[in-house]
């Protein structure tokens, strides 16, 4: 049955009884496409030119998300959702706050916008949300965001300056600044990153959007993950890339899950949105949100196992199975941001000749927006990724949990906003054409929609996070729920909710060590505090600890994905996910928050820093990341 048709009664069926489901996966091959180091361009190029956002992800939503005329103009909406909502919050106390932080052992910032657009010479748009991946392993911490990376020692030393990811990857840049017209490499988006202590090697992945000429934004339809794996355990040697075709049309041999060019019409390819991986001893997983690329339509999460050893040894060929959670055949449960964990120092089930397990939420589903049920995912026998015939096989059944809901957006802290101020002033954006608005509210920032987030299989249990709307004295705000389950009987070790009177938390990321000691990081912003980085410490048997910031955020979040006339429709991109990784006995964690504040007058200022306040944010945003060490 086709996805698109399946999304009604699959909300029906979420709430029946525990099923399970074997069924065979999709097999084919993949082939290495050369190999890249991590080369950090100059930084440079003018502050503010006339095309700033790349016009093939800036698609005028509908109440679906979805852009109804994208076909037309080779252009998508990226991190789409189908949530309704919000949902009614769960009672909750508010959560204690810290005094001090003796576990937080090294903080430091990570790359911001700025090192994000002026990468390579300034030849990057302007992006929002970071969309961060941290990977550590080997003495090494590679941090990554929307469109670069960056690799630091565990001192918190830079060891190599921005690096941007088209160039990483081998492409021509985002945007060629210097030539006329202008030229357009891929659009890349969605980083994530791992490592893996079996293999010793870093792997790298993003989606990457062809182009359907190099004079034009507007996107070809094919769209791929690109998988960079490091050749030896120094991330700053040489790289070994894949390419992953995830448009899913019946071209470059790819099954048809027949998306839709337009609303219900013609036949197009699918989007492989919102990427994340995870592994077992066998393979390595990463799962994406099918939609339609150019038109209307959810077809269900799509998981794909990969083999690990012969990703590692930089095979000339790759095994992969596909299992379309879409396809009512593969799977009895619709699923959406199936995410798959990480095990930290390579400590993995081996039952049923290897598993992986997964997780993913429902909440998305229903009209209320809310639920109390996830869904466990396992896929089994991985062992036989390296053979001639792999046959992994798929299983999942739905656990009862604390309910949770769809979150509201998360009030800001008033302060000073630069950019929001420019945009009321006639004068102050003629140079890129915009006209002036003084309608702006200071943004109330996007805070996810219940989808799963980071999931790791630690210590024999399932350890996840989610955003939830949370009630605290009778007030709905952004929260977080965490679960530790056992995944093969469902039985919650723990589970809670975490909130913050008239605050709000978001984009949960979550590791454990071996021992079964955890972190959960998060963005802590509301009445109380500008958008800052925070955690808490999870544990197995007490639940969750005190709340800790790590770097308190400095100013309001101030970028262009909150202002008419700059976007058509007002939603201030925050997240769309943050990052934790183990190491040994250690959690490494990142988050997106505000480093930096300044007036409208310090903004203003003429020549080539228009708009970069000293070279601490834009001219259109001035998120930033924080990258933090916490020993349990």
């Amino acid at each position: 049955m086709n996805g698109f048709f399946r999304f009604a009664a699959a909300a029906a069926l979420l709430f029946s009884a525990n099923v399970a489901r074997a069924a065979g996966p999709v097999v084919f091959q993949i082939s290495s496409a050369g190999t890249t180091t991590p080369q950090a361009g100059p930084l440079g190029g003018d502050a503010i030119t006339s095309v700033e956002l790349d016009d093939a992800l800036a698609g005028q939503e509908d109440e679906n998300g979805l852009d109804a005329d994208a076909a037309g103009e080779g252009r998508t909406t990226l991190n789409r959702t189908i949530a309704k909502g919000p949902g009614a919050g769960s009672s909750a106390p508010a959560s204690a706050r810290a005094k001090s932080n003796p576990e937080l052992k090294l903080s430091f910032d990570g790359v911001n916008l700025h090192d994000q657009r002026f990468a390579n010479n300034g030849n990057q748009f302007t992006v929002e949300p970071p969309d961060q991946a941290l990977c550590v392993g080997n003495g090494f911490v590679v941090e990554s965001v929307n469109d670069v990376l960056r690799i630091f020692d565990t001192s918190g030393n830079a060891l190599t300056g921005p690096v941007d990811l088209n160039t990483f990857y081998g492409y021509p840049p985002a945007i060629d600044r210097t030539k006329t017209p202008l030229r357009f490499g891929p659009s890349i988006t969605d980083p994530v990153c791992y490592f893996d202590a079996d293999t010793q090697r870093f792997f790298h992945v993003v989606l990457t959007l062809d182009r359907a000429v190099p004079t034009s934004q507007a996107l070809a339809g094919s769209n791929h993950l690109d998988i960079a794996v490091s050749n030896t355990a120094n991330p700053l040697g040489s790289w070994t890339v894949f390419k992953l075709p995830v448009q899913n049309d019946g071209t470059q041999g790819t099954p048809d899950h027949g998306c839709f060019l337009r609303r219900l019409t013609g036949h197009g390819p699918c989007l492989g949105d919102y990427p994340h991986i995870g592994a077992d001893a066998n393979a390595i997983f990463l799962t994406t949100n099918e939609f339609s690329l150019f038109g209307s339509g959810f077809f269900g999460s799509q998981i794909y196992a990969i083999s690990k050893r012969q990703l590692a040894a930089g095979s000339a060929t790759v095994n992969v199975a596909l299992f379309n959670t879409g396809d009512d055949v593969v799977s009895p449960i619709f699923g959406f941001t199936v995410w798959p964990a990480s095990s930290p120092a390579g400590i993995y089930n081996t039952d049923n000749r290897g598993t992986e397990f997964l997780l993913s939420s429902d909440a998305v589903f229903f009209d209320t927006g809310t639920s109390n049920e996830l869904a466990v995912w396992s896929v089994t026998n991985t062992s036989s990724m390296d053979s001639a015939s792999p046959a992994p096989v798929l299983s999942v059944k739905l656990v009862e949990v604390t309910p949770y809901g769809v979150p509201p957006r998360s009030v800001q802290k008033p302060g000073s906003t630069p950019l929001r101020d420019c945009v009321a002033l006639a004068d102050c954006f003629a140079s890129v054409g915009a006209s002036s608005r003084r309608d702006n509210p200071i943004a109330a920032m996007d805070s996810n929609d219940s989808r799963m987030q980071q999931v790791t299989y630690a210590n024999g249990k399932l350890w996840g996070a989610l955003d939830t709307a949370v009630s605290i004295g009778g007030v709905n705000k952004a929260g977080i729920a965490y679960f530790v389950l056992n995944p093969n009987s469902g039985v919650i070790f723990a589970q809670g909710v975490l909130g913050v009177a008239n605050n709000n938390l978001s984009y949960p990321s979550l590791a454990v060590t071996p021992s079964g000691r955890g972190v959960l990081a998060f963005t802590l912003v509301g009445d109380d505090h500008f958008p800052s980085a925070g955690y808490v410490g999870v544990d197995a048997k007490i639940g969750a600890g005190d709340l800790h910031v790590a770097a308190a955020g400095a100013g309001p979040q101030d970028g262009f994905t909150g202002y008419l006339p700059l976007v058509a429709n007002r939603r201030p991109r925050w997240g769309d996910y943050g990052a934790a990784a183990a190491d040994g006995n250690s959690i490494w964690i990142s988050s997106e928050y505000i480093a930096q504040t300044c007036t409208l007058a310090q903004y203003r200022t003429s020549g080539a820093s228009f708009g970069t306040c000293g070279g601490t944010r834009a001219p259109l945003g001035n998120w930033a990341t924080r990258i933090s060490k916490v020993t349990p």
